[in-house]
């Protein structure tokens, strides 16, 4: 094995011997020289070497192993010819949206994200239409291996992308079986953040000769600019996103999200509840691109809801926040978000959404950006009350400085109390509720639990008894970080070789929970009870009753008390050092 240490690059991407029509495409992009880890792994993949590399998050390893693999594809072969493991699915998704970017000019490349929370449906007429490349996560890979739907006969390239969080999640065993079931001949990258004993071996196994590269991240962020973080599951973003918009003082802002069809869709939420908001993708025409751009410049909008690719260039002095609803994994592209504030030396915020999932990011970008990310609180009702008072004190205010216009509605009210006998503030009360129309100006009260993330985590220890305790009722409440919790059944079990970490990571994944939503997990021989929230939204409901784990369908229900003697158990509480570690849900 060879080792090398990656150096600043003296090259350009031209000299990196890559296709005409992906240096187009990266250049596009915003592209200019290649990172130190392109720099080391673009040619020796290109020359059909294995590759080892140790790079954090954000060093700019998708596009190291992702221009490779688009150079070498043969566009009419319709089985799969690349096969990326990623142990997320936002990671999977983040994955496959770069290869599309960088294949933007290839024509007829198909790229295929396959995880746990979609349905079959979509993967299954996708493969039998033809892939070209699959991005996926290591449990739905070995689901469609194990059904037949997905051949890896013609492999030629394998990625293992942050191979070091795949084996933490309980993955070893699927990846081995995935690498077991693929050609002998094929290319392998393996990118890690760090070198335990673990992927040393899964390499020396799996990987012939490779070029070890080493690199460190060197993003650098404007030091005008306050980055903050918001820990949210996913169907509460929208909901978060519109109380931070009540009680920022913001003038122009940039919402980034992952897909083209979510700028649309969140753009159109947004629009619904009275914010002046517009989408922007790649797909919008040039022209189009330019009115909306100068519509926020001028102040006729005020949010723009962008992809990375549509904001490439973008800049507007008049923006002083800017939103990751969804968070990138390559910190990079938090770099060049995070550019589209702070200009002109004005100071600039950064707010970012993180789902529980999503935590390990944010030391990987304040390593990479050498700042600090602040937690911060959602608003509550009180808070976004207090903020409507001010504004309606600072509209009053604004109004009064305006004599000549004051002066005419002050005889025409004058006038009104001669002829009606009402006093005076009566009548200002009732053309302010004119004014409000019938939408209420205070939000209602609410109960402190529910002002919480859903996904808050304190460590989930508070409110829990110990594993020994015994619960009198299957239903009773108990109190997690994020609310009372109740006691739900699963259809899985011993049979089905569960382990807790299993379970945890299963529904975590699939719906958004956080450790402190987790209480205690007894696995049964046909079936698990596990204590969640009493209270969550319906889209996280639909998603944990269609998460499957060791390939079955989990069927939660909240348990009615018929499994109520807890006899022979593998009782365990979240947080708890499992005594053996198995594989990870087929799900995640």
């Amino acid at each position: 094995m060879s080792e090398t240490e990656a150096e600043a690059p003296t090259t350009t991407f031209a000299d990196l011997g890559i296709d005409d029509r992906l240096l187009k495409a990266i250049r596009e992009l915003g592209y200019e020289r290649p990172s130190p880890i392109q720099a080391e792994t673009i040619p020796a993949l290109l020359a059909g070497r294995n590759v080892m590399g140790l790079a954090q998050t954000g060093t700019g390893k998708t596009a190291a192993f992702a221009l490779p693999i688009l150079n070498g594809l043969d566009l009419k072969q319709k089985a799969p010819q690349a096969l990326v493991l990623a142990p997320t699915r936002e990671l999977a998704l983040q994955v496959c949206e770069a290869f599309e970017s960088y294949a933007s000019h290839h024509k007829g490349v198909h790229v295929l994200p396959v995880y746990g929370g979609q349905g079959y449906g979509i993967q299954l007429s996708a493969l039998a239409r033809g892939v070209h490349v699959v991005v996926g996560t290591p449990g739905r890979i070995i689901d469609h291996l194990e059904r037949g739907t997905l051949d890896l006969t013609q492999l030629r390239f394998l990625v293992l992308d942050e191979a070091d969080e795949m084996l933490n999640m309980g993955f070893a065993e699927d990846v081995e079986q995935i690498l077991a079931d693929t050609p002998t001949d094929k290319q392998v990258a393996l990118f890690s953040a760090t070198m335990p004993k673990a992927i040393r071996t899964l390499a020396a196994t799996y990987l012939t000769d490779p070029l070890e590269v080493r690199v460190e991240g060197q993003t650098r962020t404007a030091p005008n600019i306050k980055h903050r973080y918001l820990i949210v599951s996913y169907p509460q973003k929208v909901d978060a996103l519109t109380r931070i918009l009540e009680v920022e003082n913001f003038d122009g802002m940039i919402v980034f999200v992952r897909t083209k069809n979510d700028t649309e869709t969140v753009a159109e939420k947004l629009r619904a509840r009275g914010f002046a908001a517009a989408a922007i993708n790649g797909d919008l025409a040039q022209a189009q691109r330019e009115r909306t751009v100068n519509q926020l410049k001028s102040g006729k909008l005020d949010i723009l809801v962008a992809t990375d690719v549509a904001a490439r260039g973008l800049d507007v002095e008049r923006v002083s926040h800017v939103v990751n609803f969804d968070i990138p994994t390559d910190t990079e592209s938090y770099v060049h978000r995070i550019g589209r504030t702070g200009r002109a030396g004005r100071s600039g915020d950064a707010i970012s959404f993180v789902t529980p999932r999503e935590r390990r990011l944010l030391k990987a970008i304040e390593r990479a950006t050498g700042q600090e990310l602040t937690a911060m609180a959602l608003p509550t009702a009180d808070d976004i009350n207090a903020t409507r008072l001010s504004r309606f004190d600072e509209a009053i205010t604004a109004a009064l400085g305006e004599r000549a216009n004051i002066d005419f509605f002050r005889d025409v009210v004058a006038h009104y109390v001669r002829e009606h006998d009402v006093p005076e503030v009566d009548v200002a009360a009732a053309l302010a509720a004119v004014r409000q129309g019938d939408e209420p100006m205070l939000m209602d009260p609410e109960p402190p639990a529910a002002v919480r993330s859903f996904s808050d985590d304190d460590g989930g220890r508070r409110g829990r008894g110990a594993a020994g305790d015994r619960e009198d009722r299957p239903r009773r409440t108990r109190e997690g970080s994020g609310g009372p919790l109740v006691t739900y059944r699963i259809a899985v079990g011993r049979r089905q070789r569960v382990a807790p970490r299993m379970i945890v990571g299963a529904l975590a994944n699939e719906g958004g929970l956080g450790r402190g939503d987790f209480g205690r997990i007894d696995i049964r021989a046909d079936h698990t009870l596990v204590d969640l929230p009493a209270q969550m939204p319906q889209e996280v409901w639909d998603a944990l009753r269609s998460t499957r784990i060791s390939g079955k369908l989990i069927e939660l229900e909240r348990d009615n008390g018929r499994h109520s003697g807890r006899g022979d158990s593998s009782r365990r509480e979240y947080g708890d050092k499992p005594k053996f570690r198995k594989s990870a849900d087929r799900r995640s």
